[in-house]
């Protein structure tokens, strides 16, 4: 039986294809957002799952056992609007620990 991939990995696709899908004055904001994550991250940008421009992964573990690896800090530019993912500990994982913020 095969084994089926995890929907949230990276995935190696060129970030720049996945901010194009931001259009008109969404993708200079998703141009910013992804200037302001590297900057707090200290990590380069990488897609997740073909939609998110990820920085930084961390490991997470429910307590069914299950768990995976995700994005530290993370967005998804769309031509509507930007969606934004932090992990549940982000102010206590980020790079400056319980100083963290996003400005």
């Amino acid at each position: 039986m095969a084994t089926r991939q995890l929907a949230m990995r990276t995935t190696g696709e060129p970030v720049d294809e996945v901010l194009d899908r931001a259009g008109g004055p969404r993708r200079a904001e998703a141009d910013r957002l992804c200037e302001i994550f590297a900057e707090i991250s200290g990590e380069v940008p990488v897609v997740w799952a073909s939609r998110i421009i990820g920085f930084g992964e961390v490991e997470h573990r429910y307590e069914s056992g299950h768990g995976g690896t995700v994005p530290v800090l993370a967005y998804s530019p769309a031509a509507r609007q930007h969606t934004i993912y932090l992990t549940g500990d982000y102010e206590e994982r980020g790079p400056n620990g319980a100083n963290a913020s996003l400005y």
